[in-house]
């Protein structure tokens, strides 16, 4: 402003000015008159303040000029003019140093605007105001952008941090994690005045959480079904602690690239856990098995069990009927013991032939028994029935018809009445 100001009013502080380092326009005179060239130096002030007036007032209109040059060569400056001069100079510069106070924010940042270095203000996007330096100044903070920041690896994950990544399980196992956490702005003041080394922060803070996560986990737990949970407890604590450092951060998301045992074990990892699968098949073929065997054991027990039921209860049923009839009998004995006797004779032996398949028989000639094979000849009758009956076989026929039924049924009889009358000499003795 102030060189567009003398370039206005024609003065020149150039070193090409032909007056540079000359004396006044006497020295000039006397230089002419054969006087001695005085010593190089600055330019006359007071020359030059009488042509900057002279010029003011050729501007303001006042033609006249002040007597700058008649007299001998003093200070002698015209206040009025000057001072206008000055007044027009300052509201230039105060112009120029409120406007400077204007700033744009983009769409998704957000403008912090600190007095003397200290916060005073959040500015929102568009076109905003401040006190000019050194009163207030900004600094332009974007919230909406995704920041991420990488643990265990840089840029690609096989490009691996061990000190980062390298963890002790709760098992004391050695685990290799490697995982990346995004997260956004939500306080831009925060961020920008309560944290130093804000990325780094968020660094730590991620480190430290997750090591406590998995100090707390079993191995397996962390390399198979617990990966998501391990990493939604991370988010948490992460949150809880930048909420503690009022960080001004709000965590998006925490993504697992890579979790794995460490590679100096890597092959002696994959023999326990191939022992593991077949620990874990065997234990499923058994309890299949078991779950095959169990159930046809409980239910053979059952069936035994309630056989066992019924057959009590038909052996109780049994008993109790025949004590009743017993009773019965007895009272039909003590009313007729000869006949009861008969009558009981003669249905035991009934249920003895009934369920007798071989009979022997006494004979008349002596002490000879006649073998009667009732069961074939009652089989071979039966298929002979069913089947073919003229294709008899002649023995079996030859066998039946040299039997003496009517004479083997009489003496049944006779033995049985002699039987019967035996019994009945006894009871009256």
């Amino acid at each position: 402003m102030l060189a567009s100001l003398i370039k206005k009013f024609g003065l020149k502080f150039s070193l090409n000015d032909p007056r540079w380092g000359r004396g006044s326009q006497n020295d000039d005179q006397r230089q002419g008159q054969g006087g001695k060239k005085p010593n190089d130096g600055p330019p006359d002030l007071d020359q030059l303040w009488r042509d900057f007036n002279q010029r003011l007032n050729r501007l303001f209109g006042n033609k006249n000029g002040g007597g700058g040059d008649s007299g001998g060569g003093g200070f002698n400056p015209d206040m009025k003019g000057a001072g206008i001069g000055v007044g027009l100079v300052a509201v230039v510069i105060l112009f120029l140093w409120l406007v400077s106070g204007f700033f744009i924010v983009q769409e998704g940042q957000t403008g912090v605007v600190m007095t003397f270095g200290k916060y005073s203000q959040s500015t929102p996007a568009g076109f905003n105001w401040r006190w000019p330096y050194p009163i207030q100044s900004h600094e332009t903070v974007n919230v909406s952008q995704v920041r991420t920041v990488e643990v265990g690896y840089r840029g690609n994950i096989r490009n691996k941090q061990p000190k980062e990544s390298l963890m002790l399980t709760e098992d004391e196992n050695i685990i290799d994690i490697q995982f990346a956490v995004q997260y956004r702005l939500k306080s831009a003041a925060d961020w920008v005045f309560n944290n130093r080394g804000q990325e780094e922060m968020v660094k730590q803070v991620a480190e430290t959480s997750i090591r406590e996560v998995v100090g707390k986990s079993k191995m397996d737990f962390v390399l198979y079904e617990g990966r998501e949970k391990v990493a939604f407890d991370t988010s948490q604590l992460m949150q809880q602690i930048l909420d503690s450092y009022k960080s001004g951060a709000q965590v998006s998301a925490v993504t697992m690239q890579g979790v794995q045992p460490p590679e100096q074990v890597q092959a002696a990892f994959d023999d326990a856990v191939r022992a593991g699968q077949d620990r874990e098949r065997q234990k499923n073929e058994g309890q299949a098995y078991a779950n095959e065997v169990i159930p046809k054991a409980r239910g053979a027990a059952a069936r035994l069990m309630q056989e066992s039921e019924g057959y009590r209860s038909r052996i109780t049923a049994n008993a109790q009927g025949e004590a009743s009839r017993f009773k019965q009998v007895m009272v039909e004995y003590q009313k007729a013991p000869g006949v009861t006797r008969d009558r009981l004779y003669l249905e035991t032996m009934q249920q003895i032939f009934a369920n007798t398949t071989k009979v022997m028989i006494d004979t008349k000639s002596g002490n000879n028994l006649l073998y009667l094979p009732l069961d074939k000849l009652i089989s071979q009758t039966g298929a002979g029935n069913a089947g073919a009956p003229q294709s008899n076989p002649p023995a079996a026929a030859a066998q039946a018809a040299d039997v003496p039924q009517a004479s083997d049924a009489q003496r049944l009889r006779d033995v049985r009445t002699r039987e019967s009358r035996d019994s009945r000499e006894r009871e009256a003795r």
